[in-house]
């Protein structure tokens, strides 16, 4: 920002500028915003950010964010809690319940193993899955990474890792997008596609 602009302008621009997909000129148009805000919106803009952040946690069952013991899927009776979806992040978790189709509970890793983003399988939630899958009564286990180099290579790892306890270990079929043009398909998604071929 400008030297013409206040200081405290500037500096709660540039914390705006520090989340993900918020570039300068939007961090501006926030900050801005926020200082046009009444006393009151304002306190309750900074109540909601330092509450979500004291109270929120991990679920101790399947590490999704929650402001209780358990999250809310979890502590369901009616889910199908011998199925566990494997997901990279607690956001993964909410496009899933978008869908209303999954039934199963999740467990979030909170990362990917990244050799050289320099993660390595212990600094994710790998040995929490497994202590889930020791205790018995799981049938299946859905690894749900992205299709990525690092989610294909943490669900390959974890899938080995699981094979002693005998559970039947899945991954998400990839392939077209519904719209999609054949045309337009990289080579990877049209073998995928392939791969992942169902009979109708």
């Amino acid at each position: 920002m400008s030297n013409s602009t206040a200081l405290p302008l500037t500096l709660l621009a540039e914390q705006f500028a520090r989340l993900p997909g918020i570039g300068m000129k939007t961090a501006q148009r926030l900050a801005y915003f926020v200082v046009g805000m009444s006393d009151e919106e304002a306190r309750e803009f900074a109540d909601a950010i330092i509450r979500a952040h004291s109270t929120i946690t991990e679920c101790v069952c399947c590490r999704n964010l929650t402001d209780k013991e358990l999250c809310p899927v979890c502590e369901n009776d009616l889910r199908d809690h011998a199925t566990i979806c494997v997901v990279e992040t607690p956001k993964d978790v909410a496009a899933f319940e978008r869908t209303n189709e999954y039934k199963g509970v999740y467990h979030v890793l909170h990362g990917l193993i990244s050799p050289l983003g320099g993660i390595t399988p212990d600094m994710i939630r790998i040995k929490e899955l497994l202590a889930r899958v020791s205790k018995g009564d799981i049938n299946e286990v859905i690894m749900a990474t992205n299709p990525t180099v690092e989610g294909e290579a943490t669900a390959m790892y974890i899938s080995k890792l699981l094979k002693p306890f005998g559970v039947r270990v899945t991954r998400l079929a990839f392939g077209l997008p519904i719209g999609g043009t054949l045309e337009f398909a990289d080579e990877v998604t049209l073998y995928k596609a392939l791969e992942n071929r169902s009979e109708i």
